[in-house]
C-alpha cells in the first residue's frame, strides 16, 4: 500500500529527496525541531544500542530496555517504526550523494509494502545538513527512541555494548544482511551466529596510517566523528584474529547471548538452551540502522 503523508495517500513517490520536501513542506518543520535539539548523553542503563545492518523490534511494555538507539551515522538511515509512523533520520548533501540514493530507495521499500505506512518523519539529507566552511556536514548523528513515550531525540551513547568489533566486522566484510538482534520477551541481545569471507590484505591494511584508513575506508572521510579510525583498527584487528568466525567465534553454531543488569546497564554472557528460545509476537516498534 502506498505510503501516507500528512494524511495523504501518496500513489506516487517524488523522484528525489528536495522534491518531496517542497511537495510536503511540513517535513522541513519536523526536521527543524528535531535538530534544534541539543543531543542527550544516554547512559547503558535500560539502554539497547542497534549496530549498522542490524534491527531491533520491541514493545513499549519491555520491562528490560527503556531507550533503542544508535549513533556515528554519516551517510547511514536510522529508521523507526512505531505502529505504522515511519520515521528516518540521516545523511545529509555528500559529494557522493550515498545519502541520497539510500533514502530514496529506503522510501520507495516502505511504499511497496502490504501496509499503511504513515511518514512522520524525514530529517534526511539537505533537512539534516550543515555548512562549515565550504563542507557539508550531518547535523544529527545518533537518535535515541524512548519505547515507553515514542520520543524520538538526537543522541550519544558511550556503550555500545558487547561483541563490538564482531558486529562492526559483518559489514567491513561484506555481509549485507539485516540482523534481527534482539528478544523482548526475555530481554536477551542475540548475536549471530554469522560466518563472513576472510579480509585479504587485512595485514596491509592495519599497517597503513590514520589517514590513509580515513580516506579509503569511509564514505564521508570529511565529516566522520573522531572515534572512526580507532574503530575500524579495532575492527580489522578481529578480522585478522578471527578469518573464519564459524570455527573461532561461533565453534557450536550457537549464538551469543546476551542480558543487561538492571542496576548498571552491564551485559552478562549467558547460555541459553534454543528449545526455551521463542520468537515475538505483536511487534510495534521496529528500530533499524
Amino acid at each position: 500500500m502506498p505510503l501516507i503523508i500528512n494524511g495523504i495517500l501518496i500513489e506516487e513517490l517524488p523522484p528525489d529527496t528536495r522534491t518531496l520536501f517542497e511537495t510536503y513542506p511540513h517535513l522541513k518543520d519536523v526536521a527543524a525541531a528535531l535538530i534544534a535539539q541539543v543531543p542527550k548523553v544516554i547512559g547503558p542503563v535500560g539502554l539497547l544500542y542497534v549496530h549498522q545492518r542490524e534491527y531491533a523490534v520491541t514493545t513499549p511494555h519491555d520491562k528490560h530496555i527503556t531507550v533503542v538507539g544508535t549513533e556515528d551515522t554519516t551517510t547511514c538511515s536510522m529508521v523507526v517504526l512505531r505502529h505504522s509512523e515511519l520515521h528516518m533520520i540521516g545523511g545529509f548533501l555528500d559529494p557522493r550523494h550515498y545519502s541520497e540514493e539510500l533514502a530514496i530507495q529506503l522510501l520507495y521499500a516502505f511504499h511497496k509494502q502490504p501496509l499503511s505506512i504513515h511518514l512522520v518523519t524525514a530529517c534526511i539529507c539537505e533537512l539534516n545538513n550543515s555548512l562549515r566552511g565550504n563542507i557539508n556536514w550531518p547535523v544529527i548523528y545518533g537518535i535515541g527512541l524512548n519505547i515507553k513515550s515514542g520520543e524520538i531525540f538526537p543522541a550519544t551513547f558511550p556503550d555500545k555494548g558487547p561483541d563490538f568489533p564482531l558486529r562492526c566486522a559483518r559489514y567491513f566484510t561484506g555481509c549485507y544482511e539485516m540482523l534481527d538482534i534482539y528478544d523482548c520477551h526475555l530481554g536477551m541481545l542475540r548475536i549471530g551466529p554469522y560466518n563472513y569471507e576472510p579480509l585479504r590484505g587485512v595485514d596491509l591494511w592495519l599497517s597503513q596510517s590514520d589517514d590513509f584508513i580515513l580516506q579509503h575506508l569511509s564514505t564521508s572521510p570529511e565529516v566522520e566523528p573522531p572515534s572512526f579510525v580507532v574503530q575500524v583498527r579495532a575492527t580489522l584487528k578481529y578480522i585478522q584474529q578471527n578469518p573464519f568466525p564459524g570455527i573461532t567465534v561461533f565453534p557450536d553454531n550457537r549464538p551469543h547471548f546476551y542480558q543487561k543488569d538492571e542496576t548498571d546497564g552491564e551485559y552478562t554472557s549467558i547460555f541459553h538452551s534454543p528449545f526455551r528460545f521463542y520468537g515475538f509476537k505483536h511487534h510495534v516498534c521496529h528500530f533499524f540502522v
